[in-house]
């Protein structure tokens, strides 16, 4: 259980891999529930990370790795302070999609820089908040075309195929030596996947 009053769940994984979809089913359950919770995301959940998730999505920019990592930390520095934790402090139920796994996934597995920086940077950008528990859903790269075709893409969804293939590996390389992280087979009939999640989550609502 997090020091703080509330819990801190985190849903993570590769992109399209159902997250948004899993997460408003989750929030569904604590309304009807009537469980005090928080949405958010990541990068964005407050104006000046939303602004600066903007800025790092737009196709239009070519960002070098460093730069992408930094302004990564600036905006989860901001969300963090601003959002995440004076939600837990009130003993709220915070459900964040995506946190500093997906850090570790795409800027140091994926990007190549260095995992003991991304983890230094995560650490001071979190002021070390970590969640009760981070869901992974893994799909396999080759779906990626096949899901939401009507999207438009972003600057990391136009990346190539080598690039989600080292997102997925990172995903999964992590998930196995982190403790408090479940790795979870996206590829699973909505509802069976919403109903493993809901297992998962409710030890932390006793």
């Amino acid at each position: 259980m997090s020091p703080h009053r509330g819990v801190f769940i985190v849903l993570e994984g590769p992109d399209k891999s159902g997250k948004s979809t899993q997460a408003a089913l989750l929030v569904r359950y604590l309304k009807s529930h009537k469980i005090p919770f928080l949405h958010s995301r990541e990068p964005g959940g407050t104006a000046f990370a939303e602004a600066i998730r903007k800025l790092l999505l737009d196709p239009r920019h070519q960002v070098t790795p460093l730069a992408e990592l930094l302004l990564y930390e600036a905006a989860r520095a901001q969300h963090t302070q601003e959002t995440l934790l004076p939600a837990l402090r009130r003993g709220k139920f915070v459900l964040c999609e995506r946190y500093t796994l997906a850090t570790m996934a795409y800027q140091g597995h994926a990007r190549g820089l260095s995992l003991p920086l991304v983890r230094r940077l995560n650490q001071i950008a979190t002021s070390g908040l970590k969640p009760d528990l981070t869901i992974v859903l893994d799909v396999l790269e080759s779906e990626f075309n096949s899901r939401d075709k009507q999207r438009r893409h972003d600057r990391l969804e136009l990346e190539s195929p080598g690039f989600r293939r080292r997102v997925r590996e990172g995903y999964r390389s992590l998930a196995r030596r982190q403790p408090r992280v479940a790795l979870l087979n996206g590829r699973r009939d909505v509802a069976q996947l919403h109903q493993e999640i809901l297992q998962r989550v409710c030890r932390f609502l006793s």
